[in-house]
């Protein structure tokens, strides 16, 4: 019987859900491979062009509804970003808006039934992630050269403190796209994972006694997780953001 049950395994599989697959025929996946990842950061892609470009196609004083939601997702970042970085700032706003539209739609598509959510992989969001990191970097070192240096110099700290303080503010710049992706990848996915286990305690009223008891919390907790990873997907989406603004404001402004 214990035999049995170690050859069977598991009966369901939480991190299936973040396999990657091909979009047509067999074989190894290279990075060209169209796969599911693929299929669904286009879909997202698409939905924003719905959105912004034909929520906008037919301006008006009295705004529909996507008119309506593009506005406000405009004027949101828009604020945000003249606000954290100042108004030297405001011209990458482009740049901002586009990574903020683009995990937002990417992470609600992945709540649908059926789908994939790319953010969930650090594949994806280490590409986001390192892309702000370079950026920034060399966005700092062009408009200030040496002096984007005094980013990691405190001047304001006591002499003997300020070479350590260097070192830990190094250490520190340097993590910065790590956990800029980790962050977003690892809330992604612990979400949908524990929906997954909840989803497989569901069917239990069907073959089991105690699933009268079971199945009616299992799906309490779904609804109850599902909403909360709706919330995650708009928080994780403004804190790369507002991340990203921060990093852009120590680009322009080393010295503050």
């Amino acid at each position: 019987m214990a035999g049995t049950e170690h050859s069977e395994g598991l009966a369901f599989h939480p991190l299936e859900q973040f396999e990657i697959t091909r979009l047509f025929g067999h074989g190894p996946i290279h990075w060209y491979t169209p796969t599911n990842a693929t299929l669904w950061m286009a879909l997202a892609t698409l939905a924003i062009i719905v959105v912004f470009v034909l929520g906008s196609a037919r301006r008006s004083m009295i705004p529909g509804r996507l008119q309506s939601l593009g506005e406000m997702a405009y004027d949101f970042i828009y604020k945000m970003v003249e606000d954290v970085t100042g108004h030297d700032g405001v011209k990458y706003f482009p740049m901002i808006m586009t990574l903020f539209v683009f995990i937002l739609f990417t992470n609600l598509l992945g709540l649908l039934p059926a789908s994939f959510t790319p953010t969930s992989h650090i594949a994806v969001t280490a590409i986001l992630g390192f892309g702000v990191f370079l950026f920034v970097t060399l966005l700092g070192l062009a408009k200030h050269g040496v002096g984007f240096l005094g980013l990691f110099w405190m001047s304001d700290a006591p002499l003997i403190l300020r070479p350590i303080i260097a070192v830990i503010e190094v250490i520190s710049y340097f993590v910065r796209p790590v956990s800029h992706s980790i962050r977003l990848a690892g809330n992604i996915m612990a979400g949908h994972a524990v929906i997954k286990v909840f989803a497989a305690f569901a069917p239990l009223i069907l073959i089991s006694g105690i699933g009268v008891l079971v199945t009616p919390i299992s799906i309490l907790a779904i609804v109850a997780i599902y909403a909360l990873e709706v919330l995650v997907a708009f928080i994780q989406a403004y804190v790369f953001t507002i991340l990203t603004c921060v990093y852009l404001k120590d680009a322009l402004h080393p010295g503050h």
